[in-house]
């Protein structure tokens, strides 16, 4: 096969992704966002699946990090709120890292041109501190399981280095739990109708969110500036 056409089918296969992606988000994102914000629809939902409900629920979350302009915060409140804080946890990290796992392999094997479907040049060249700094596999994991930063950004970005298999795996398992327990706990507060629990947790989340923003900004900040020195 001559590279021509090696390119050629690289970006057919780009195309179709992007075709596959669009058609994802519009017949099952859209609707599926609107239903998890009705918890209780949702649940009466996963519920009537029976014993493949869990397996439903974390399909829906692969498809969430799949086409990552899907938002992914109302879907981990309605896995708590469906299965409980434990199950609806592991079933959302289940789901969370096989799309994790399904992105980079997917830019591994396609590159640039597919991450940049969905994710700006600029909002790229913001993490390419991570190709440089002599701590990058440290510095994923810290950035990546902070409260707040953008996930599905480093989830595409990450198969454009040179991260070993074994450390991307720790690093989307380990690094999402703290945001899916949270998510899990306010979400069957909501579903056992303990109110203040819900607020409470929703409040902790939100400040970490904001500290765990103001660090990621500050960590981006400061390599900008070393890199301009």
């Amino acid at each position: 096969m001559t590279q021509q056409q090696k390119k050629a089918i690289s970006i057919a296969a780009v195309v179709f992704f992007l075709a596959f992606c669009a058609a994802v988000g519009w017949f099952i994102g859209r609707p599926l966002v609107r239903f998890a914000q009705e918890p209780e629809q949702f649940r009466a939902w996963v519920e009537s699946f029976g014993a493949w409900g869990g397996i439903v629920y974390a399909g829906t979350v692969f498809l969430q990090v799949l086409v990552a302009l899907i938002p992914g915060e109302p879907l981990e409140l309605c896995g708590g709120y469906a299965f409980g804080a434990v199950a609806g946890a592991l079933w959302c990290l289940a789901g969370a890292v096989a799309g994790s796992v399904a992105v980079f392999a997917l830019v591994r094997k396609f590159g640039r041109d597919l991450v940049e479907i969905f994710f700006s040049r600029e909002k790229l060249m913001s993490l390419r501190f991570l190709h440089s700094s002599p701590k990058r596999d440290l510095l994923f994991w810290v950035i990546f399981t902070l409260p707040g930063t953008p996930k599905d950004l480093l989830c595409y970005f990450a198969g454009l280095t040179d991260l070993p298999w074994r450390h991307w795996l720790l690093i989307c398992s380990v690094g999402r739990l703290p945001a899916i327990i949270t998510s899990a706990l306010s979400g069957n507060a909501l579903g056992e109708q303990n109110y203040l629990t819900a607020v409470i947790v929703f409040g902790v989340t939100f400040a970490l969110s904001a500290v765990g923003l103001l660090i990621y900004r500050a960590i981006q900040k400061r390599h900008e500036q070393k890199s301009e020195s």
